[in-house]
């Protein structure tokens, strides 16, 4: 992972002040329905008489095309994840069969020569040995080795059992594994598809518009943004957040600040590209502290944290079903990549649908 240069805690604040109220290419408004048919661009015979109540019907269905995109790449992410920990672990179970087999041969090379230790002294019964020995000593000597050897192969075999049951429930966990392997992968790729066709309908219907028509779209969006953001600044929330960041977390903003300007790719980590979530994980990497990898799994997994004591670094969880995450910089903005189509960026804390904070290193 290369280190960049990161801007100060003075220059961030300067960001924010500039654009929390107008933060340009922030990610997916609140879902709505799906428009009627009218709202297609080209149903009414031309993009170019759309009235301004069709233009925020179609706006609304792009943002929950890349919405739902946005819920089928964390879907895409933890299936890559999952795959990744089943692989590290069929891994590890094909060390401990390479392991087991090499006992099993020595412990099956130690039978053997017993075997043929046994079959030299041609198993003469005790009792035989001692009417056939003149020494009554000697004939307790020799019992007492054949106890020992007797002993010994006795354990020897339960170990030879032991390795081949071992072995047998290593190959089968290990099949066990393959198959969710192979089920992950289905699961991936149904993801992918779901992804890929999500963000080309969209796509689509902003190809259909003019160019005039694309630039009113551009700024319904900012202004729905707008709109959210300053709704939630009039709650007066920002006089209860004074919370200072934590040394990881100032390391975790520090990273997130000199990734402005690089594109979203969904399902990318980075270093030249990043989805949300791809983002605020890989941030929090480079402060030491490994998070889950997808915004679900960190609503999930992450300790909640009230909004007023959200400090920077902090991450801010988004609609209902945690398909959008950011990071909290302070002063009511934070850094997000938002979608297809746009780079990372500071926006607003407010200008989408807020379901929760986490703090990564609570």
């Amino acid at each position: 992972m290369s280190k960049r240069s990161t801007t100060t805690m003075a220059a961030i604040a300067l960001v924010c002040a500039v654009t929390v109220l107008a933060a340009p290419g922030a990610a997916y408004a609140a879902p709505a329905p799906t428009p009627s048919p009218s709202t297609d661009p080209k149903s009414s015979g031309s993009s170019k008489s759309l009235k301004s109540k069709d233009l925020e019907a179609v706006r609304e269905k792009i943002d929950k095309l890349y919405h739902d995109a946005a819920v089928a790449t964390d879907e895409y992410n933890a299936a890559e994840e999952k795959a990744e920990k089943q692989s590290d672990a069929i891994v590890k179970l094909a060390r401990k069969i390479a392991a087991g087999q090499a006992r099993l041969d020595r412990l099956k090379s130690s039978a053997g020569a017993a075997a043929r230790e046994q079959y030299r002294t041609g198993g003469i019964p005790r009792e035989t040995q001692f009417l056939l020995s003149g020494n009554p000593q000697q004939f307790l000597d020799n019992a007492g080795r054949m106890y020992q050897g007797q002993q010994a192969t006795k354990n020897l075999l339960s170990q030879l059992a032991d390795a081949q049951d071992d072995l047998a429930r290593y190959a089968d966990d290990a099949s066990a594994k393959w198959k969710e392997l192979d089920e992950g992968a289905k699961d991936k790729a149904a993801a992918k598809k779901k992804v890929e066709r999500q963000i080309e309908e969209a796509q689509a219907l902003e190809d259909k518009l003019e160019k005039k028509e694309r630039e009113r779209l551009r700024k319904l969006e900012e202004q729905a943004e707008q709109k959210a953001q300053t709704d939630w600044l009039s709650s007066g929330v920002l006089k209860e957040i004074d919370g200072k960041a934590s040394p990881m977390g100032k390391k975790a903003v520090q990273y997130a600040t000199a990734q402005l300007g690089k594109p979203y790719v969904w399902g990318a980590e980075g270093p030249k590209s990043y989805d949300c979530s791809g983002l605020t994980s890989q941030a929090w990497a480079s402060a030491g502290h490994g998070i889950p990898r997808t915004s679900q799994e960190q609503w999930k997994q992450l300790k909640h944290i009230d909004v007023k004591d959200m400090r920077p670094g902090d991450l801010i969880i988004y609609h209902d079903d945690a398909s959008h995450v950011g990071m909290y910089i302070g002063d009511g903005a934070i850094i997000h990549a938002p979608r297809p189509g746009r780079t990372v960026t500071v926006a607003g804390a407010g200008s989408m649908a807020i379901l929760g904070v986490v703090r990564p290193d609570a």
